[in-house]
């Protein structure tokens, strides 16, 4: 059973569609109960860094992620809830969850031009540690849909779990220990974002 935290920020219908199509039950929850008996948690989220902690904050959420994480729970952060894994963003001035040292910093559009910000696409992902469990897809070239204009910096290089290329390298991945966060969108990459999500499910 995963978890998915509902803080009334992401996808979470098309996170359990495509978990459904895994043959992964889930369910979702706010409940501070349900999260910490949870051995397998997904942070969900879109839009602005900011507005999604303090609706983390305001639900008491916080904590009770931390105390989650701190037990072993395996925790899937995606999109803003990956960017929320770390301390904090350059989108805003809100301390993120810190589960991972590290922050997000914006693409500079001057630099990437003419490429446009945000990066909105389909992208090769590359994994830079082949053992880690996300990382298995059947010898596949994994490609991956994303959507944002800011991305992960860890201050630890290792751990940065995986990378793709836009104007420059940059970190859509990253891992310490039972926490994983992933820039891109695994629930609307079809047949790589199932892969994503039964790799998760067997960890």
């Amino acid at each position: 059973m995963v978890t998915i935290i509902d803080y009334g920020v992401g996808n979470l219908a098309s996170i359990q569609n495509m978990l459904k199509k895994v043959g992964v039950s889930s369910q979702v929850s706010r409940d501070f109960d349900v999260i910490l008996s949870a051995s397998k948690i997904i942070l969900p989220g879109v839009g602005a860094f900011d507005a999604a902690m303090e609706k983390i904050n305001d639900l008491g959420l916080s904590p009770v992620i931390r105390d989650a994480a701190q037990k072993g729970s395996r925790i899937l952060g995606i999109c803003l809830g990956a960017q929320l894994l770390l301390e904090h963003s350059e989108e805003g001035v809100l301390e993120g969850l810190s589960l991972i040292k590290g922050k997000c910093a914006k693409f500079d559009a001057a630099l990437l031009a003419p490429l446009k910000v945000p990066h909105m696409g389909w992208n090769d992902v590359h994994f830079k540690n082949p053992s880690h469990p996300l990382s298995r897809y059947n010898d596949m070239q994994p490609r991956f849909y994303f959507t944002h204009s800011y991305y992960l910096q860890c201050d630890n290089l290792d751990n940065v779990l995986a990378t793709a290329v836009y104007g420059h390298e940059f970190a859509c991945g990253i891992a310490q220990e039972n926490i994983v966060g992933l820039q891109f969108h695994p629930e609307k990459s079809h047949v790589f974002g199932a892969q994503l999500f039964a790799n998760f499910a067997g960890m």
